[in-house]
């Protein structure tokens, strides 16, 4: 009976034991198994920050999955220590799922009839900004929502460009630039102001340390850098100016176009007959502005006459690509929101018949026959154009205050810059189209 029982006891202690140990393994990965989910449509309360935070998860080697048209572009990840607190702490609206939940999410995107895919974010880009050293007389979108999103970067300027650093970045953003050497065309209304006479003078000092005789030629140099960089793999996002100016300024290499406000020669009378269109990015047989005082470029810029919108009615509709098979250009126009408010810029919508035909439109105003965000690729990398110049600012003007993004934690058209950042960071696939 002693015997009996002591075998009873022994064997008591044998299960006990076995219990603990597979508790103990268990128990953890029970943990590991939960998912955070992060939803990005209406009932999102903080879009703009969801993105800093997932790249809060890159910077600590947390893959992200980016479940593309599920929920307005939803993230989600395995649960890690932090991170729970982070969301809450930036205001970001989440739910905790488990093993069973997030396959069951996995298996609604892989039915084969549903436009839904997963993008796996693993990569930490690292970011740089063109911008002047010297504070200007207006915002940059971009900057604006990579501080408000809590996303680092660094500015980098001509020095630092025409000096070969380019390739230490994976992604590189032009915002209201002029890659022409004609200062924003601003001579006509702001050349007795001190901040366009400073932004000349710095200019100029540049070109002179860099061994060029004219600003012009400087950002010509400057542009064939970048297309360097595209070629080789960065990815390049564009906004106002920077987009026609910096496709204008590719064509016209070793060309005058630059009258002698600007760099004190006249320009080459013969300059428009001299652009080469295979140069460019994104446009094609345009026809220069060649007044020096007109607040304009070329015709590639869709004019406030012809367009016939106002704010009230100025409005651009977001492509609908395959995930499964386009994830690019998918991955580029994830929001809560297909049509999006416009906004005004010096380059405000591109003219879609002077668009070449390789370029991807991803956004668009059919009634007037413009694009309004539009991609396409060079080499090894890609570069993406998105017109205007504040995304919740209709029509903003030199010298006003920037945007207060708290009051637009939502935007659907700060989302699509948001979208540029982190597509550098998604896992390669082999696009089947």
């Amino acid at each position: 009976m002693r015997f009996f029982l002591s075998k009873i006891m022994l064997l008591k202690r044998l299960l006990f034991s076995l219990l603990v140990a597979v508790t103990g393994v268990a128990a953890p990965l029970a943990v590991r198994a939960n998912h955070v989910f992060i939803p990005m449509d209406n009932t999102q309360k903080e879009c703009l920050k969801a993105y800093g935070v997932a790249f809060w998860l890159l910077q600590r080697e947390v893959p992200v999955d980016w479940l593309l048209n599920y929920r307005g572009g939803a993230f989600a990840f395995e649960s890690t220590a932090g991170a729970e607190n982070e969301l809450a702490v930036r205001g970001v609206t989440f739910q905790v799922i488990s093993e069973a939940q997030y396959t069951s999410i996995l298996q609604e995107i892989a039915d084969p009839n549903a436009n839904m895919d997963v993008m796996k974010l693993e990569k930490v880009p690292k970011i740089a900004v063109y911008t002047p050293k010297g504070k200007q007389p207006w915002d940059d979108a971009v900057t604006m929502v990579l501080a408000y999103a809590e996303i680092p970067y660094t500015q980098i300027y001509d020095d630092e460009v025409l000096a070969g650093q380019l390739p230490k970045y994976d992604w590189l953003h032009l915002h209201h630039e002029d890659f022409t050497g004609q200062y924003g065309k601003f001579y006509s209304s702001y050349r007795n102001y001190p901040w366009y006479q400073q932004q000349q003078r710095d200019a100029e000092a540049t070109a002179k340390r860099n061994g060029f005789a004219k600003v012009s030629q400087m950002k010509g140099s400057v542009t064939v850098k970048m297309q360097e960089f595209i070629a080789g793999g960065g990815f390049m996002f564009a906004m106002c100016s920077a987009t026609d100016s910096y496709d204008i300024a590719l064509a016209g290499l070793g060309v005058d176009m630059v009258e002698s406000m600007y760099d004190g020669d006249p320009a080459d009378p013969a300059a428009q007959s001299k652009l080469n269109f295979n140069r460019s990015l994104a446009f094609e047989n345009f026809q220069l502005v060649r007044n020096p005082f007109e607040y304009e470029y070329s015709n590639i810029d869709m004019q406030p006459g012809e367009r016939g919108l106002g704010e009230q009615n100025d409005y651009f509709s977001l492509f609908t690509f395959s995930a499964k098979y386009d994830p690019v250009p998918t991955m580029l126009c994830q929001n809560h929101e297909k049509t999006i408010h416009g906004f005004m810029g010096q380059t405000t919508a591109f003219r879609k018949r002077l668009i070449k035909s390789d370029v991807v439109v991803m956004g668009d105003t059919k009634q007037t026959g413009e694009a309004r965000y539009i991609h396409g690729t060079l080499g090894k990398g890609t570069w993406t154009f998105y017109g205007g110049h504040d995304p919740e600012d209709y029509q903003h003007l030199v010298g006003e205050d920037p945007t207060d993004l708290a009051l637009h934690p939502n935007s659907p058209g700060y989302r699509l810059i948001l979208n540029n950042i982190l597509f550098p960071a998604a896992k390669k696939k082999k696009q089947k189209t």
